[in-house]
């Protein structure tokens, strides 16, 4: 998953002797936590998404209106952004292997129990309980994995981290069209059956994390002790542009509330796309199946032109200027889609789309880690978090709407492009702010 040369290029060259230590080290620490956390992302990416393919038959089932359903796929995001910074808090406090475990496992029961919805209000119910489960995670694991990787390894461990959203559609869109064809079985609807087999496995990935992870690493059983010194040094050693470490310090740091509005703009053009990519290809007519196979192509794109980003994104150094790029082609993406009369070209401009604001989700991470930490860091990213997913609420409502009242989806996705382009000029100015890129 991880290859050990992708590992051996950023930054001075300390002695040969020493660089193979560190080289072990991060080789160790890449295959000990990302293969999970990975797998972690993927499943709660399926458990948020997986809702865009029920639609196909449960929207009918318990009788939702493309707003109802637009509505309760976003809901999920007011709670999560919600409990957003106190889940982050708590997991400073009680460290993050346990409290990610926690996450995990409660929002496993939350999307498991969503085949129990019978009306709206059942739903919005249970995606508000959802995003009071899910709360904290992504932050979570951002403040984790800066506890074990230096700065110049950061894009491209977060660019594997992030695969989850790329492979979830990959996995979750065939997953999805073949449990919908479960309908009747045990007198259920394909759509329960769905809820339950793609609800179920983060429990027990949640119990795994509990077991083989640790929260720092001085307690890393699986380097040597040699591996750990060098580990902690290279951490203690890493340069900070005027740190914050408090918490209210960092609230109010332009450089935060900046990023935040930023991820506010990608988010809402990723979630957008993702929740409707199944009712817009079932638009042209084709089967359950069919969408299901379809949807995959955008997202097998994003797992390869993400990682190339960020192996290119970790060699320049230029976070911020690549970050821009990602937005305005995510717009042109967006803009393909819909001003070519033909499906192949439609898409082809979603699958640019989804590249892009792909790759924008690993590259942003690695900005706020470079002036925040500790408790500062907890709460700071879960603050950018919390505000910037509201997008997360905003992107399906406003398709939803904007398909409701005009009864097209281009509307839409205009609308999503005009947001990218907002989002891109807001990290041009971000260079004002962070000046050493």
């Amino acid at each position: 998953m991880y290859s050990e040369p992708m590992l051996i290029d950023a930054g001075a060259s300390p002695p040969a002797a020493k660089m193979e230590i560190r080289r072990r080290a991060m080789s160790k620490n890449a295959w000990r936590l990302l293969p999970l956390l990975t797998l972690a992302f993927i499943f709660n990416y399926i458990d948020r998404t997986s809702v865009g393919f029920a639609a196909l038959t449960m929207n009918q089932d318990i009788g939702l209106t493309p707003a109802q359903f637009g509505w309760g796929a976003g809901i999920l995001f007011a709670s999560y952004c919600l409990c957003e910074i106190p889940s982050n808090l708590a997991l400073y406090k009680y460290g993050a292997r346990r409290w990610l475990a926690r996450i995990m496992i409660t929002w496993g029961i939350a999307a498991t129990a969503t085949a129990l919805v019978q009306g709206p209000t059942s739903f919005y119910v249970l995606r508000l309980l959802l995003g009071v489960a899910e709360a904290g995670f992504f932050p979570g694991v951002t403040f984790f994995l800066a506890c074990w990787f230096p700065a110049q390894y950061r894009v491209r461990v977060l660019a594997f981290f992030t695969l989850g959203v790329p492979l979830s559609s990959v996995i979750g869109g065939p997953m999805s069209s073949l449990l919908l064809q479960l309908d009747g079985m045990l007198g259920m609807h394909g759509w329960q059956w769905m809820f339950i087999v793609q609800g179920l496995p983060a429990v027990f990935i949640g119990v795994a994390v509990l077991i083989l992870l640790r929260d720092h690493p001085k307690d890393a059983h699986w380097l040597t002790s040699e591996e750990r010194s060098e580990l902690i040094q290279m951490l203690e050693e890493e340069p900070r542009q005027k740190p914050k470490k408090a918490l209210f310090g960092a609230l109010k740091d332009g450089r935060v509330l900046l990023l935040a509005a930023i991820q506010f703009g990608f988010v809402l053009g990723s979630y957008g796309i993702g929740i409707w990519l199944p009712l817009i290809l079932k638009g042209h007519g084709y089967s359950t199946m069919s969408v299901g196979l379809l949807s995959t192509i955008p997202y097998i794109a994003a797992v390869i032109g993400m990682l190339i980003w960020a192996r290119i994104v970790d060699r320049s150094g230029k976070t911020i200027l690549n970050l821009a790029l990602a937005c305005v082609l995510g717009a042109i993406g967006l803009a393909l889609s819909t001003v070519v009369e033909s499906f192949a070209w439609e898409l082809a401009g979603l699958s640019i789309a989804v590249v892009a604001v792909s790759s924008a989700r690993a590259i942003f991470w690695t900005i706020p880690t470079r002036f925040l930490t500790g408790v500062a860091a907890a709460g700071g990213l879960a603050f950018i978090n919390s505000i910037g997913t509201l997008g997360g609420f905003a992107g399906p409502y406003l398709m939803g709407y904007l398909k409701q009242t005009t009864g097209q989806f281009s509307a839409g996705i205009w609308t999503l492009a005009a947001i990218l382009i907002v989002s891109a000029s807001l990290t041009a100015s971000l260079k004002l702010l962070v000046r050493k890129d």
